[in-house]
């Protein structure tokens, strides 16, 4: 069956619907994500817009996540649904050989600036060693029909494609208009069904994004053996991912790999979870970042925490690192680079 997508305004007790519209023009759709690539759901850094191929096509929009592989955003625009997955794969077999230089180019074009610049800029470290070892392909639209979705996940369930379809449904009422987005498939498990033939063998070890701020620090992560990520559905997401059982290599953005160690408990919110060295609950500790407290009455805002048996840390000013070391932007991820995992089993003392 079709996507199809409907809002309602919560009024009291009741509901009304609110009536979908036609966008009146879908280049409105590619200058708003232009301006904020975040309505996409998608952590990328937008490096082309009308990008010209070999072939003489346009692509309509050309991003680079941040393990540095392509992303190919194409809008459905007056196409056929059949008409735009061929587009979209005849964009890929272009996409897919472009060198550095190449990519480079297209950035400059774009951004004004250079592509290890753009990179470093939008993730907050330095663009891997190896770019574009990967693609993936997403289809915007306002709707497709049946047989176009079982083409899309045909070609991603069957032969593992990293090809989605991201739905942008235009909804209108008393003069104010609303943006709704879906995707077709879950995106996360899509891509891990794509990179075991492109991807180097899983090490067994989950790469873990340990940030500080206003939320979270380090410092209490040691002391109360845990991990945790939230303030929103899209970081916390990715940590409920980790089960028990699961290894781990705790990160630090700017300093390196500071924590090694087994998940005991998935994540939890943190207003439930307990410290397990003091019987007492996280959020009744002595914490250096008591913001950590913030929504944490909200199941969608509140940060959650994963429990973790720590077997060795050292401090932030300890972090082992070394140029070309893998990071990633994503909370959490599968650690599959052998020359990081070598580096980590030697400084982390791992036999």
């Amino acid at each position: 069956m079709a996507f199809s997508m409907k809002l309602w305004k919560v009024g009291g007790e009741k509901l009304a619907e609110v009536n979908k519209s036609v966008l009146n023009k879908e280049e409105r759709l590619e200058d708003w994500i232009v301006a904020d690539p975040a309505i996409l759901g998608m952590d990328v850094l937008l490096i082309g817009r009308q990008v010209t191929t070999a072939y003489g096509g346009e692509i309509d929009l050309l991003a680079m996540d941040g393990e540095a592989n392509l992303v190919i955003l194409e809008l459905k625009r007056d196409r056929t649904p059949r008409d735009v997955v061929a587009q979209t794969l005849d964009y890929a077999s272009w996409v897919k050989s472009l060198s550095y230089q190449e990519i480079d180019a297209i950035t400059h074009n774009f951004l004004q600036k250079n592509l290890k610049d753009a990179f470093e800029s939008r993730f907050g470290f330095s663009i891997p060693e190896i770019v574009n070892s990967s693609h993936s392909m997403v289809i915007l639209a306002s709707e497709l029909d049946d047989s176009s979705e079982r083409i899309v996940q045909y070609l991603a369930e069957d032969y593992q494609v990293n090809i989605n379809v991201i739905f942008f449904t235009f909804f209108k009422q008393d003069g104010n208009e609303f943006l709704g987005r879906a995707w077709l498939m879950d995106p996360q498990e899509i891509q891990e069904r794509s990179q075991p033939r492109k991807k180097a063998p899983w090490s067994g070890y989950y790469f873990v994004n340990v940030g500080e701020g206003e939320w979270r620090n380090w410092d209490d992560c040691r002391k109360y053996d845990f991990i945790s990520a939230g303030q929103g559905p899209k970081y916390s997401g990715e940590l409920k991912r980790l089960k028990e059982g699961d290894i781990i290599f705790a990160y630090m953005k700017d300093f390196g790999y500071v924590g090694y160690g087994t998940v005991t408990k998935p994540a939890m919110m943190v207003k439930d979870f307990v410290v397990a060295r003091t019987g007492k609950k996280l959020l009744e500790s002595s914490l250096v970042q008591p913001g950590l407290n913030e929504n944490s009455d909200n199941p969608e805002n509140s940060d959650w925490a994963v429990a973790i048996k720590w077997i060795k840390t050292f401090t932030r000013d300890e972090a082992k690192t070394f140029k070309g070391v893998f990071a990633n932007q994503h909370i959490v991820c599968r650690l599959r680079d052998q020359q990081t995992v070598e580096f980590l089993n030697k400084e982390f003392g791992i036999d």
